[in-house]
């Protein structure tokens, strides 16, 4: 990581915009970690429970160190399935330019009233609708098991950013059955001939890929 970002979680905070957000309807005892594999069932309230608490148990951060050991802060990310916005806030605190990118949902409605609580300006666009291009590097963690091609998701990723960072998930139990089991042999094999530069083992499951494909072309 580079010497200068600092990643600095926040359970509380985590916990204490919920909270506000959702007023007098907040639940403490629901903020436990159901887990990836259940967030499609959810009801929209609950799943901004379950995404939240997530972002508390700090789970991704060393997803996010591998992010920042390879781009600079300044660096234009893009958050891609960015759900409550959780990783892209911590980027953005630590000095990178942020922009998101999910479906129009409850999630995102909430992550545009953390941006306002926060003071921060960031666009978020809207996956039905355009996406741009141009960033220094584009990641999706935990989202490519809910497209229905991973590789298709991949080339988007790759139209719009010169590093793509990607986590690709082994089937375990408890898995749901709405999502798609990811042939990871065949991603690695694509990712390997993509471009490759880092690939990590993580959580003992998690296969965290870092790949630049326009350098490999």
């Amino acid at each position: 990581m580079h010497a200068d970002v600092a990643l600095a979680p926040d359970p509380n905070r985590e916990e204490s915009e919920l909270r506000s957000y959702l007023g007098d309807d907040f639940r403490p005892e629901r903020l436990q970690h159901v887990g990836h594999a259940d967030a499609f069932h959810l009801t929209p309230v609950a799943y901004l429970y379950n995404l939240t608490a997530l972002a508390m148990t700090g789970t991704k951060l060393p997803y996010l160190r591998e992010l920042v050991s390879c781009v600079t802060p300044g660096a234009r990310l893009l958050d891609y399935g960015c759900g409550i916005g959780s990783d892209g806030l911590l980027l953005i605190e630590a000095g990178y330019r942020v922009e998101f990118a999910d479906f129009d949902n409850p999630s995102v409605e909430y992550l545009r009233w953390r941006l306002k609580e926060r003071g921060l300006d960031a666009p978020i666009h809207d996956l039905e609708q355009s996406v741009p291009g141009g960033f220094d590097a584009a990641y999706a963690l935990y989202v490519i098991e809910h497209a229905p091609d991973p590789f298709a998701f991949l080339r988007e990723l790759e139209q719009r950013a010169d590093l793509v960072v990607v986590s690709f998930v082994e089937p375990g139990p408890g898995d749901h059955d709405l999502h798609h089991a990811l042939p990871i042999r065949d991603l690695l094999a694509y990712v390997a001939d993509h471009g490759l530069r880092r690939h990590a083992l993580l959580d003992r499951r998690v296969h965290l890929v870092l790949y630049q494909p326009r350098r490999a072309r």
